[in-house]
């Protein structure tokens, strides 16, 4: 009687609330806090413009650190399609901004996502423009049950200082990757300048994004993560610093780590 209750009452529980369960490091609120871009993910001069600017730096450094670790095939290196016959996973893929173009150059891409809304909206595109995306509504963990030791490449670009348990997310991410495969993550660093421009400038000031999209006590400083990352089976081969310029909506590449960072790292 008391499963056949419990059983009744986890019927009831609508899924995108059983996702967010204790097996998963998503959560909630951000997931709330994120559907407010649903009809704007798309938009260049919206919200998510600075997503839109960051392919410029972030497609290229994800080539090349592949081609620089030999998992490009030599024939591939000098085509458009560099990255072809290589499995992607892109963790927290949101509309898809990411995945899209990492399927125009070659990529078997796999999106995931643990909001349905926005996992709609990247469906939505790559069926308007004809790619080859699987979008799923997921988090990493649960992906990972089925998808132990699958893809290539893995993708965890500007969704870590969302992830309420950092070193569960990356084991996850681990199972998810062959053995020599690469994961590239791009981050906010744990800094008080990384608090003054990444939440009071761009949320309080200039409004750039809605306020409550970054928690500053989820952000994560460069060594820190390379720490964890290193404790689960990984060699890191570079972490470098990236600069966002607000008033031209430009990235750049930089010396300094302490406001925007990004990290390669491959399986041992």
């Amino acid at each position: 009687m008391i499963i056949h209750s419990f059983k009744r009452a986890l019927a009831s529980i609508p899924f995108q609330s059983r996702l967010h369960s204790a097996t998963s490091t998503v959560d909630s609120l951000e997931i709330k806090q994120f559907e407010k871009f649903t009809h704007q993910w798309w938009d260049e001069f919206g919200p998510m413009k600075g997503l839109h600017a960051l392919n410029r730096i972030r497609v290229p450094f994800i080539r090349d650190g592949l081609i620089n670790e030999g998992a490009v095939a030599q024939e591939n290196i000098n085509t458009a399609l560099p990255l072809k016959g290589l499995r992607l996973l892109d963790i927290g893929c949101g509309g898809g901004i990411l995945s899209a173009h990492l399927s125009r150059i070659g990529a078997q891409v796999t999106g995931i996502d643990a909001n349905s809304a926005i996992i709609d909206v990247a469906k939505q595109h790559a069926k308007d423009n004809n790619l080859d995306v699987a979008y799923f509504y997921t988090s990493v963990e649960d992906h990972s049950k089925e998808n132990s030791l699958k893809y290539d490449v893995i993708t965890a670009s500007e969704i870590i200082e969302h992830v309420t348990e950092k070193e569960k997310f990356i084991s996850a991410c681990s199972d998810c990757l062959k053995p020599s495969g690469s994961m590239f993550i791009t981050t906010m660093s744990k800094t008080l300048l990384a608090n003054f421009l990444g939440i009071f400038v761009v949320e309080d000031v200039i409004d750039l994004v809605p306020k409550g999209t970054h928690q500053f006590h989820k952000f994560i400083q460069p060594h820190k993560l390379q720490r964890i990352i290193e404790d689960r089976n990984f060699e890191t081969k570079l972490i470098h610093g990236m600069f966002y310029n607000i008033l031209t909506n430009e990235w750049n590449w930089c010396s300094n780590t302490s406001v925007n960072y990004c990290l390669h790292a491959v399986k041992r």
